[in-house]
């Protein structure tokens, strides 16, 4: 291995470790960056962490907070709207261009995704639920053969899960939003581009994840911790 490839496999590493523990909540929001104790974690020097937190800081997920030094990024009710915002435009290209495109295989795997979201959410399986959505709503990008729409649409759904974190969804909010999404798919199905459109709007504005109880969150200004 070269020393080269090898730096880029550790800053893969880095950023692995630090985009999954924002995502799924170990690193809140708020919580200072130190290169020192991520670079330990894992095992690595600071240079391929630096490298890692400098594309998660293009990306969105971070910010610079007091003194220059880089904070877990916290979204406020206007970026919720501007989210909403552009996931309404990009979506709906993409459900529109489904109707017209997508294949056979591809809706029989959006089926799948369906009946296996209908069993997490009937079993009260909150997370592997919150994994089939996100599938469910990129995959309708893919069938669209949109590969940049896709790869916009993934970093949104990636804000999105952080802008959720400290929520509880119960079952029954879970078994809604499936059956949004079960509208959508048939619209989809069919092949009828203004129903697809109309019920993914009405998902996005009104879905049930909308009335999800709030919880508590931890201490936002906590240091990352090796």
């Amino acid at each position: 291995m070269s020393e080269r490839a090898g730096r880029g496999r550790l800053t893969e590493r880095a950023y692995a470790y630090v985009r999954e523990g924002i995502l799924d909540g170990s690193i809140p929001v708020g919580t200072l960056l130190v290169e020192e104790e991520i670079a330990a974690a894992i095992g690595s020097s600071r240079t391929p962490v630096r490298h890692a937190l400098s594309q998660l800081l293009q990306e969105g997920l971070l910010q610079v907070g007091h003194r220059r030094q880089l904070t877990v990024r916290g979204f406020t009710p206007e970026h919720r709207a501007e989210i909403l915002v552009l996931r309404q435009a990009l979506e709906g290209v993409s459900v529109r261009r489904a109707c017209e495109l997508m294949s056979v295989e591809a809706i029989d795997q959006l089926h799948l995704n369906l009946r296996r979201q209908q069993r997490a959410a009937s079993d009260g399986l909150e997370d592997d639920f919150i994994d089939l959505d996100e599938q469910f709503h990129l995959a309708i990008a893919a069938g669209a053969g949109l590969p940049l729409l896709e790869r916009f649409l993934r970093q949104l759904r990636e804000f999105v899960r952080v802008a959720r974190l400290g929520t509880r969804r119960p079952a029954e909010v879970l078994v809604q939003v499936a059956a949004e999404h079960e509208t959508i798919l048939r619209a989809i199905e069919a092949r009828d581009a203004d129903a697809a459109f109309a019920a993914l709007m009405h998902h996005l504005t009104h879905s049930a994840y909308e009335y999800s109880e709030p919880v508590p969150v931890p201490d936002v200004s906590q240091e990352l911790e090796a």
